[in-house]
């Protein structure tokens, strides 16, 4: 992008700096909850089940989509809820037993690799961009940062 971001751009950043204040918040929440039901997988479950109702209501309101668009040629874009649950669960397994910032430490370090990767290569629909020396000293420096962050004294 060159000159200034205009709003829109400003509006999605925001609103992904709110998500990934979400991401920590769900982890603390779903281990509390493990530990509750008494593991990782039902806590898993009941938050979907809650996401999934909340998600319903949305859709009442915002309206179905049309069958039309409800086909499988690309079957490999309906595995995404297979990624959201592998964290769900795990983060709600790692978070009691190596603390919630050591988890997202981890997990930020993977979505920091997978970024790169996904924009790198165009994969799976993401728009190209390229990985430059400028963008790998940016991620290097990202993931130093985040180390430094959680480093035991």
């Amino acid at each position: 992008m060159s000159g200034q971001p205009h709003m829109g751009f400003l509006w999605i950043a925001a609103m992904m700096f709110v998500a990934g204040l979400g991401i920590p918040v769900f982890a603390a929440l779903n281990s509390s909850l493990s530990s509750q039901l008494g593991g990782p997988i039902a806590a898993t479950a009941a938050a979907f089940a809650v996401g999934f109702a909340v998600a319903l209501v949305l859709l009442a309101v915002n309206g179905l989509p049309s069958r039309e668009v409800l086909h499988f040629e690309r079957p490999w874009i309906w595995f995404g809820a297979l990624f959201i649950l592998l964290y769900a669960t795990t983060v709600s397994f790692a978070a009691p037993r190596i603390g919630v910032g050591n988890a997202i430490f981890f997990v930020l370090l993977g979505q920091l690799v997978a970024a790169a990767a996904i924009d790198h290569f165009g994969w799976l629909g993401a728009i190209p961009s390229a990985l430059t020396g400028q963008r790998l000293l940016g991620i290097a420096v990202m993931a130093l940062g985040v180390y430094l962050a959680r480093k035991p004294l």
